[in-house]
């Protein structure tokens, strides 16, 4: 169900995040956006000002069907399974750069995943990632939404995101799934 492409008016009032610069901004009802991609429980919008990134608090503002729509297909990405390291990097392959149609995982952008027992059967989980340019002013956004994936796993307890800058990314970091999404290959 890639909504990619579709235009809308928005209904209300929409909190969003400016693309690249990280600032928060209002957008206003009324006003017509494309959807440039809808992945990862967000969705990227574009108009003639540039691109702006809303969150899945914020999905109501887009409009009653569509919001229906990008809500089952958040629910469809929750895994069910029992704990596993793997199951946190599957959460981690539900977060996407909001300019870039790959998840963070096969961008190359999770540098370490460190997973140690807390109490009675939760887990607390360490990720150290970077950002494919330094200036990006999405990396703490990028960040917060990966820990709020991992953090909605059951068993985690608590889920730590550091941005680093050691190793500098290169697009070399790119997985093989990640190049055929985009083309590189």
């Amino acid at each position: 169900m890639s909504l990619q492409g579709t235009s809308i008016t928005l209904e209300k009032p929409c909190r969003a995040t400016r693309i690249p610069s990280g600032e928060s901004v209002q957008l206003r009802p009324g006003e017509e956006y494309v959807i440039s991609q809808a992945l990862g429980n967000s969705v990227t919008l574009r108009d003639s000002g540039g691109l702006y990134r809303v969150g899945l608090e914020d999905i109501d503002s887009l409009g009653g069907e569509l919001a229906v729509r990008i809500r089952q297909q958040a629910e469809e990405e929750l895994p069910d399974a029992p704990f596993s390291e793997e199951l946190v990097w599957d959460s981690l392959r539900q977060c996407f750069d909001p300019e870039i149609p790959v998840n963070i995982v096969d961008l190359g952008l999770i540098y370490d995943l460190q997973v140690e027992p807390a109490t009675e059967g939760r887990y607390q989980v360490g990720v150290k990632m970077t950002l494919t340019a330094t200036g990006c002013g999405m990396g703490p956004t990028i960040a917060a939404d990966a820990q709020s994936k991992i953090e909605a796993i059951p068993a985690v307890e608590t889920a730590r995101v550091d941005i680093v800058w050691d190793p500098q990314w290169t697009p070399h970091m790119i997985s093989d799934e990640g190049r055929r999404i985009l083309g590189l290959d």
